[in-house]
C-alpha cells in the first residue's frame, strides 16, 4: 500500500473552504496501484461467504465493481437521491460539511444476504452508518466496510461496530 499511498493527492480547500479532500484519481491512473487494492481487499473478502459488494456513490462503484466481479458476487449501487429509477428506500445523513441523502433500490439485496460495504473513504461516518441502516431496513447484514483510505482523526469507526471496519491506509 506505499505504492498507494505515494500516489494519493491532497487537494486543499476542496469541496469547500478548509477541507483536504483525498484524491484517489491518480491511483486509478496506475494499473498496478489500482490492482493491488482490488486484490487486497480480495484476499481479506474472499472466505466470507457474501451475497453481495455494496458500492457508494461514486468512488465506490469504482472500487465495488471490480471487487464484486473477484469475488464473483453481484454489485449493489447506493445512490444519492433522485439517481435511481425504481422502487426505492432512503436515508438523509450529515456530512463533515453539509447534509445528503442516498438511495438504494427496495429490490437489491434478500433478507438475510450478507454483504461488503466499500467506497474509497472513512471520514466523520455519516455516510457508511446510513448506508448501513440502509441495507438493515432491506433485512440483509453488513459483514464488514472496506475504504481505501480512512481519515482517523476524525473517528469515523466510532459510529460502526467495532471490528467492522477495513481501512488500507489511515491518516491519523
Amino acid at each position: 500500500m506505499d505504492r498507494v499511498k505515494a500516489l494519493m493527492r491532497d487537494v486543499p480547500d476542496f469541496p469547500v473552504p478548509g477541507i483536504i479532500f483525498k484524491d484517489i484519481t491518480p491511483v486509478l491512473k496506475d494499473p498496478e496501484a489500482f490492482g493491488a487494492i482490488i486484490e487486497k481487499f480480495r484476499l481479506m473478502y474472499a472466505d466470507m461467504d457474501i451475497d453481495a459488494v455494496i458500492g457508494i456513490e461514486s468512488r465506490g462503484f469504482i472500487i465495488g465493481t471490480p471487487l464484486a466481479l473477484a469475488l464473483n458476487a453481484p454489485f449493489v449501487p447506493i445512490r444519492k437521491a433522485g439517481k435511481l429509477p425504481f422502487d426505492k428506500i432512503k436515508m438523509s445523513y450529515k456530512l463533515e460539511y453539509g447534509e445528503a441523502t442516498i438511495e438504494m433500490h427496495t429490490d437489491a439485496l434478500e433478507k438475510g444476504d450478507r454483504v461488503i460495504l466499500v467506497d474509497d473513504l472513512l471520514a466523520t461516518g455519516g455516510t457508511i452508518a446510513a448506508s448501513i441502516e440502509l441495507v438493515e431496513k432491506l433485512g440483509a447484514e453488513v459483514v464488514k466496510c472496506g475504504f481505501v483510505i480512512e481519515l482517523g482523526f476524525l473517528n469515523g469507526r466510532d459510529k460502526l461496530p467495532e471490528g467492522m471496519i477495513d481501512s488500507l491506509i489511515i491518516y491519523d
